[in-house]
């Protein structure tokens, strides 16, 4: 049988809506931009290094996508707020939102220091509630939204010093679920998406080490790692219409590693 076109737009056609990636410049959540770009979604990548973004957002419209960036340090609340405000104008307020941008300082534990931890806690864990405190309530309003928040591993178990890193992931599944509690019943699914290890700008320091890449391939059961693109499919389904009832939970897109 053969599926009609139809069918499947029903399903996961993001055509109409706009989308607001953070991290969207490089890694996973390039690779998310691209692909709700692609499912026919209007796209805002947020990000800090304005060169990347604007290779991003020109890669996004061959694609023949409306695209555009902005440029923030989403570890300054006063930037994630402008930011915010931004990422609404050049398509109207957004319906899907995904958390992506991430930063991982993880010294051992006794080396932390009270920036590092700071700094941690902001990107990782502050931005995305503050982000979703100001797009939730509107998604809530116009009855239908998505959010969708990139966790970790170190969110569900301790491994390489896992530290304040582990303490914002374990945050930010949390935090996916209160906002499943707080929209859900006005049409917002929220979720998380858990990666294994992936081979991205965030993890050069663990890739620059082949020993260790390796010994991460054999945890995993597809006897691999992540790459980006790895998570493309799971996230078009989780922004679309398919994954209407599908809320508060974390999906893991990790190739077995947390089934190992």
């Amino acid at each position: 049988m053969t599926l009609p076109p139809a069918y499947l737009q029903e399903l996961f056609s993001l055509a109409g809506r706009v989308a607001v990636v953070t991290g969207g410049s490089s890694g996973i959540g390039r690779a998310i931009a691209e692909a709700l770009a692609r499912a026919g979604a209007s796209v805002v990548v947020v990000a800090r290094r304005e060169a990347e973004l604007a290779t991003t957002v020109g890669e996004l419209t061959e694609h023949g996508a409306q695209a555009a960036f902005v440029a923030a340090d989403l570890a300054s609340r006063e930037q994630v707020r402008t930011a915010a405000e931004a990422a609404a104008e050049p398509f109207g307020e957004p319906d899907i939102l995904v958390n992506c941008a991430g930063v991982n300082l993880r010294p051992p534990m006794a080396d932390l220091t009270d920036a590092d931890w700071d700094r941690t806690m902001a990107v990782n864990l502050d931005a995305p509630f503050l982000l979703g405190r100001r797009y939730g309530p509107g998604m809530a309003r116009r009855g239908w939204g998505r959010i969708l928040n990139v966790a970790s591993q170190q969110a569900f178990r301790a491994f390489g010093n896992s530290g304040g890193y582990g303490a914002a992931k374990g945050g930010l599944v949390a935090l996916t679920r209160s906002q499943a509690e707080a929209w859900s019943p006005h049409g917002v699914c929220c979720n998380a998406l858990v990666p294994g290890f992936v081979l991205t700008p965030l993890t050069a320091e663990v890739a620059a080490d082949p020993d260790r890449v390796a010994a991460l391939a054999t945890r995993t059961l597809a006897g691999r790692n992540g790459l980006p693109g790895d998570f493309a499919g799971a996230a078009v389904f989780l922004a679309g219409p398919a994954a209407g009832y599908v809320t508060g939970q974390a999906l893991f897109v990790d190739g077995g590693f947390s089934a190992h």
